[in-house]
């Protein structure tokens, strides 16, 4: 059964592994990644058409891509007023030496961690997070707070969203 209309935005989109810097990535394929990433849900008919290349030519390079892993994964995106919890943030976390590893697999077990990323500079970590509320986001900050090797955080609310 298809999604409710207007629910998603784009019903596809993947995720890329080193996108330009796998080998064996042509122009051709950054084109046909390019077309996915914008619905991965176009028939591989649509795609050769766009692409000016046979069917099989879009099947084998989408196996290809599959295999070697730079296509790594298909999902589904919502709009952002979609999403059940809506209160979202980014959060950078400064690391008490090098417990970087231990900070990130207790973040890891917290639900509203939505991604972790490490970074360079004068944060270590930067946590998405996602509450349903600005109490259950209050409780997630405490949490937070509350992990062994964090020494420093600052957290701020995202108001809105111009480009998925």
């Amino acid at each position: 059964m298809p999604p409710p209309a207007g629910v998603l935005t784009k019903i596809c989109t993947f995720f890329v592994h080193s996108l330009f810097a796998g080998e064996g990535v042509d122009d051709i394929d950054r084109q046909l990644l390019g077309l996915l990433r914008d619905n991965a849900r176009t028939s591989v008919a649509t795609l050769a058409r766009k692409l000016r290349v046979a069917r099989g030519t879009v099947q084998n390079r989408l196996a290809r891509l599959e295999n070697d892993g730079t296509i790594v994964g298909y999902t589904v995106r919502l709009r952002p007023q979609e999403e059940s919890q809506r209160i979202r943030a980014l959060t950078t976390v400064a690391v008490e030496g090098n417990r970087t590893d231990e900070v990130i697999r207790a973040l890891r077990g917290d639900p509203a961690v939505g991604a972790l990323h490490t970074t360079n500079g004068r944060w270590d970590i930067v946590v998405e997070l996602r509450a349903d509320s600005l109490e259950s986001f209050d409780r997630v900050l405490g949490r937070i707070r509350l992990i062994e090797g964090i020494s420093n955080t600052e957290t701020s609310l995202l108001l809105s969203t111009h480009k998925l």
